[in-house]
């Protein structure tokens, strides 16, 4: 009887098996090739672009992008509204680049813009020593973040259907095709700068740290 039951539990064991054999066998691992690696590590660092955008700026922008377009169905006045919000979001973007912020004695947040003799107060707090405002000047690494920004913001733009709807509201095959590859490159490239060259600043709309 014992040999009898032990038969049974091992076949009921088998049966049960079986089925994730077949599952596992059903779905075989897909290896990636070496392009569709990059591709996915590349996306996979697209996601530290948000830091290279002040939050108020895109906030901004993708509020008032749908009013000034009228949903993508833009008049002249529409037009200009839309060219002069683009315009002014992108020249945000790359002017708080250049600001910065730290902690005061009391644990105050306090910001300023970059400057070469170091931090320049803007919210009417007491400036910091001279010492650490020396940490602050501004560096060539800068002008690089505030162009990227501005590059990513015109990707985000690109992205924005109706703003693409009021510009080019019947675009040919070429401009369409130029419309889709552009904010992808401009990413790809924008993200592998921002891993290569990453931002220390911590500026009005970026997130802050424990500094």
């Amino acid at each position: 009887m014992e040999v009898k039951v032990e038969k049974e539990t091992s076949r009921n064991l088998d049966e049960e098996k079986a089925p994730l054999l077949l599952e596992n066998s059903a779905l075989p691992e897909v290896e990636k090739n070496m392009i569709q690696q990059a591709i996915s590590k590349t996306f996979k660092s697209t996601a530290h672009l948000a830091n290279l955008l002040p939050t108020g700026s895109v906030l901004a922008f993708q509020l008032l992008s749908p009013i000034f377009t009228n949903q993508g169905e833009c008049d002249v006045i529409g037009r200009s509204l839309t060219a002069a919000l683009v315009a002014l979001c992108g020249l945000s973007c790359f002017l708080l680049s250049f600001t910065d912020s730290f902690k005061d004695q009391k644990g105050n947040v306090c910001y300023g813009f970059a400057t070469l003799r170091g931090l320049w107060i803007i919210d009417g707090s007491a400036a910091p020593p001279p010492e650490i405002a020396a940490n602050y000047k501004l560096k060539f690494i800068d002008f690089m973040h505030a162009i990227m920004s501005i590059l990513v913001f015109a990707a985000v733009a690109l992205f924005d259907q109706n703003v693409v709807n009021c510009f080019y509201p019947t675009p040919s095959y070429q401009t369409q095709e130029l419309l889709t590859a552009l904010p992808v490159a401009i990413g790809v490239i924008c993200s592998m700068l921002f891993v290569v060259f990453p931002t220390q600043r911590h500026g009005i709309g970026f997130p802050l740290t424990s500094n």
